[in-house]
């Protein structure tokens, strides 16, 4: 994969649409996980922590590593860098999340989910049950945050459009932090900073902070890294 340009977004698609203010980059490679690791390694920022998905599909199991597997080949990576403490790896296939406990439960997992047309790995109102899930079922729990409990995550992470303070605070007297993905409009991250979140995923931390200081919130101070 590192043979590809993957500095600009292709004109005209609806992707590059969604970010037209995105600057382009000619030459730029696709890092390995360790390149990102030496990277912030070498700016002296010992604070920063990583939030790492893993990509696969029970659906597509050809397109991938079995999740043990992935889970290993990604443990391996992490650990070389000694990482695992500022490590959270997240999913909506929570075969590899199970995994990952099972081979290093020092390393932070968060449960991914989603219950739309376009996304959905919890398949509420399916009677059939759900392979994204590691057998962890809706109708066996009867919430989402209790799915993700008995999955055990320490972090849940929903799609921002499915929580509302009801759901939030559910999950929070279970003791898990809710970071839910991905919030980018500025109306949007007010919104979801309202229901008393404990983070949040985004593609513009740049509005993200601006909505932070709005309410007085302590912002980490930037990080500057040259590639």
């Amino acid at each position: 994969m590192q043979g590809y340009d993957v500095g600009r977004i292709r004109p005209g698609v609806d992707y590059a649409r969604r970010y037209p203010e995105q600057k382009g980059a000619d030459g730029v490679r696709m890092p390995r996980l360790a390149d990102l690791f030496a990277l912030v390694d070498q700016s002296g920022n010992r604070a920063v922590r990583f939030n790492i998905e893993t990509k696969l599909s029970p659906l597509a199991p050809e397109e991938t590593l079995d999740p043990e597997a992935f889970a290993a080949a990604l443990i391996e990576v992490v650990r070389a860098a000694r990482m695992a403490a500022r490590v959270t790896v997240q999913s909506f296939d929570w075969r590899s999340l199970k995994a990952v406990q099972k081979l290093a439960p020092a390393i932070a997992t968060s449960c991914l989910t989603a219950q739309q047309r376009w996304q959905d790995n919890i398949g509420a109102g399916n009677p059939a049950a759900s392979p994204w899930v590691a057998g962890f079922q809706l109708q066996d729990h009867g919430s989402v945050p209790r799915m993700v409990k008995a999955a055990g995550c320490g972090t849940w992470s929903p799609f921002f459009g499915e929580i509302d303070k009801a759901t939030v605070a559910e999950a929070q007297a279970l003791g898990l932090k809710v970071l839910p993905w991905t919030v980018n409009e500025p109306a949007h991250l007010r919104a979801v900073l309202d229901l008393g979140v404990d983070g949040l995923i985004t593609d513009r931390p740049d509005l993200a902070r601006a909505a932070l200081a709005e309410r007085g919130m302590a912002l980490p101070a930037p990080v500057a890294v040259q590639p």
